[in-house]
This record gives structure tokens, sequence and C-alpha cells, in this order.
């Protein structure tokens, strides 16, 4: 049996919108020769030395992490350091990324569920909406979503929490504690990037009694961003979910905005 080529393998990745980089020698030694590289799966291919396919694909995998493509550069054995490289060729290498959307699940089919969808969308996410109502949660209510779940959070967290990075985003609009409960322990168990979740000041307070009681610790409870959104005056849905993707931008770029988890004035 033929081995599928290196492209094959990259087109079927790429097209399965499965994380994947692919190393190419640009510069020095063996120009050309390309490594193709998954978080979780053996590289494919090589670059021309063991230890420079090592130091490579751990790299790929960290560019993969923050969505980023660019060009490092390395000794002809894998080596970084300036003292290494002494009367060493330069080994130039590019590692073009392609990391799928950033997801957002978004836990309750309320009325502003569709708004937040449609703002997501807008920035590119690939969005689930998940309640366990069947009445409410369907495809009609909210075809901009990419996936409309009729379950409760933790299935959903135990199939596939383990993919959700720094990238992602949970954000829980129910109040009903049969659901807002296990949705943010399920979502505190992931590296997830941002988990907002709505409610007045002393909904918040309620909640965090109730998740204190399920073991629930307040280092845990310092990443939930509750009220959720950033404090710009939102009424509407459609600002209010204008003020969350705000919230989400400013938290994974490291700015530090008026948020009104940290505020003390009405969140409306």
């Amino acid at each position: 049996m033929i081995e599928p080529s290196i492209f094959e393998q990259y087109e079927a990745l790429l097209r399965s919108e499965s994380p994947v980089a692919l190393a190419t020698v640009i510069e020095g030694p063996d120009v050309g020769t390309k490594l193709l590289v998954q978080p979780a799966a053996a590289p494919i291919g090589s670059l021309g030395h063991p230890e420079l396919d090592r130091v490579v694909a751990r790299d790929a995998v960290a560019e993969l992490e923050a969505a980023r493509s660019g060009v490092r550069s390395y000794g002809p054995e894998g080596q970084i350091t300036p003292e290494d490289l002494i009367d060493q060729p330069t080994v130039r290498v590019f590692i073009e990324s392609h990391a799928p959307p950033p997801q957002m699940w978004i836990f309750g089919a309320v009325d502003f569920t569709a708004a937040l969808a449609r703002v997501a969308k807008v920035l590119g996410y690939r969005v689930t909406v998940c309640d366990a109502r069947e009445v409410f949660a369907t495809r009609r209510r909210f075809p901009m979503a990419d996936e409309v779940k009729v379950t409760w959070p933790s299935p959903v967290f135990d199939e596939l929490g383990s993919k959700l990075g720094s990238r992602d985003a949970v954000c829980i609009l129910t109040h009903d504690p049969k659901f807002d409960v296990p949705a943010v322990q399920g979502a505190l168990a992931t590296r997830v990037g941002y988990i907002g979740v709505m409610g007045s000041r002393k909904t918040h307070a309620k909640r965090m009694e109730r998740l204190t009681a399920v073991g629930v610790t307040s280092e845990d409870s310092e990443r939930l961003m509750s009220p959720i959104g950033l404090d710009l005056g939102a009424r509407t849905p459609e600002e209010t979910a204008v003020s969350i993707c705000a919230e989400i931008i400013a938290r994974r770029t490291g700015r530090h905005v008026p948020s009104l988890r940290d505020s003390s004035g009405d969140i409306h």
C-alpha cells in the first residue's frame, strides 16, 4: 500500500479543519524539505536532522496554539542559542500554521443567545448553542449557529472539553442552577480562555454559593467573568452581545478594559 504524500495528508487535515502546521526549510542545507506537525501525533517528514525535527515540531505546536505563522532560525542540528550557532550555517524555517476557527459555546437558548451567536460569527467563531430544553434549542431559532445541541452541559464537556484552548470562549447565559452550575464546573475543568456567566451581581453571589458547595474554589472563580461583558451601558441583546465579544477580545489580547465584573455600579 502506497503511503499518501505529505501534501495529500496536509490537504486532508486542512479539509477536516484539524490543527496542523507545515514547516519548510527556506534557507540553509536541505532547502525545500518539509515537516508536517499536528499537536497530538508524530511529525511526518524530515528537515534533515532528527534533533532539528524535534525542536521545529515543538515550536510548530506553540505557533498553532497562538494561531500564528512565521520564520524561525536554527542551527543544522536544531541549535537555538547564539553561542551554539557560531561557525554553523543558519537554517531558516517557515512554519505555516493552520488552526481551526476559535470556538464559542453558548449555554442557554435564551433571548440574548441569537444576538451573541450572530456577533460571534462575524468575528469568525464556530458557534455551538446548547440547552437541555428541546423546545428552545432548535435550528429554527438559531440558524446562525454552526451546531445546536439538545443536551445538558456535562456530556458536552466530557466529550469535547479537552479540545477547548486559549482562543475559545464559553458563555453561560442561563440562570437555572441545574444548568449553569454544571456548565461552570465543566468550563473550569478545561483550558478555555474565556468563561462568561450572565446574571446580576446578586444572582452571581447566589450562584457562587452553589459553586462553592460543589467544590469550586476562590482561585477557580477568578476565571469567571460575571456579570458578563464590558461596562458599556449595553441594554439590548445586540448591545450586550457586542459588550461580551469586546470583553473576550480584551481578555485574549491582555488589554485592561472596564469589565462589569470589576465595577460596582448598575450593570445596565
